[in-house]
């Protein structure tokens, strides 16, 4: 292994540790705080912006842990944005989308309306990490969601599932294994690679019409394996490779929703094309 892998995880951890640090504000208020510009059910899309974005967490996530990053960044470039909590598990605090993701992407479809209504706006745009950059695909192809979504923007999702380094082809030598992940958090079940859930989900073509997408992945990810699993095909689709826009981005599964302020800049690319501007490693200062 080379000397600046083995550095990286202590380096997220310490960078992780410093964006909680200097964000008390937004942990504090949350989720709902009008003040916070962050779930504030009184914004009005302006004629820039003219569709509200909305913030799905990834696995064992929430709407508030998840987006301490990339939700300030958007609200300060005059987005209304808004994020929900879904997939929990009964006695399961804090630790979200664990639970069905069909279920989950009911609890989306039932957002995403509440956001229209409150907006006043015909679509809105979705921006998700992990299962929250996947899980929208359920909410597209089955529940209508095509008709209210102009946008999907997944940062690392598991559109095609995730092998875990190969850890997960060790699960049929562990009897009853695969029946208790099952069981007891169905999301991350239907995530593994191969599943009768991304099975269905994939068949036909990832994509539906009417909605754009962009991926937008890391070669470091560690959690969604192989990373260009995470690619999608098909009509208005973009994947895009963190690395191809800054090389010397180190950015694993966690930092690049977390804290990576280039892939922030590619995502308001993808939400706003006409305005997009060149994403470089000098990014990280705009």
């Amino acid at each position: 292994m080379l000397p600046w892998r083995r550095v990286l995880g202590p380096l997220t951890a310490l960078l992780l540790t410093a964006a909680v640090a200097l964000l008390p504000a937004t942990t504090a208020h949350a989720a709902g705080a009008p003040s916070s510009g962050w779930n504030d059910y009184s914004c009005k899309p302006s004629a820039a912006h003219p569709r509200p974005v909305v913030l799905v967490h990834g696995t064992l996530g929430n709407s508030v842990d998840n987006w301490l990053g990339l939700a300030p960044y958007l609200t300060h470039r005059d987005y209304c944005v808004f994020s929900l909590d879904y997939g929990q598990l009964d006695g399961v605090p804090f630790f979200h989308g664990l639970g069905p993701i069909e279920k989950s992407a009911q609890q989306l479809d039932a957002f995403v309306g509440k956001v229209l209504a409150a907006t006043g706006a015909a679509k809105a745009d979705i921006v998700g990490h992990s299962q929250g950059g996947m899980m929208p695909r359920y909410y597209l192809k089955f529940l209508g969601g095509a008709d209210e979504v102009n946008a999907l923007v997944g940062v690392a999702p598991s559109n095609h599932g995730t092998t875990l380094a190969g850890l997960t082809n060790l699960l049929p030598y562990f009897p009853g294994a695969g029946g208790l992940l099952n069981e007891a958090t169905p999301a991350l079940a239907q995530q593994v690679a191969g599943s009768d859930f991304l099975t269905r989900l994939n068949a036909g073509g990832d994509t539906v019409p009417g909605v754009r997408y962009t991926v937008i992945a890391t070669r470091y990810d560690e959690v969604v394996t192989p990373y260009r699993s995470q690619y999608l095909s098909g009509p208005n689709v973009r994947n895009v490779l963190l690395q191809d826009l800054c090389p010397v981005d180190l950015s694993e599964h966690l930092a690049i929703a977390l804290i990576d302020r280039i892939a922030f800049h590619e995502v308001a690319n993808a939400l706003d094309p006409a305005r997009a501007r060149p994403t470089t490693c000098a990014s990280v200062f705009s």
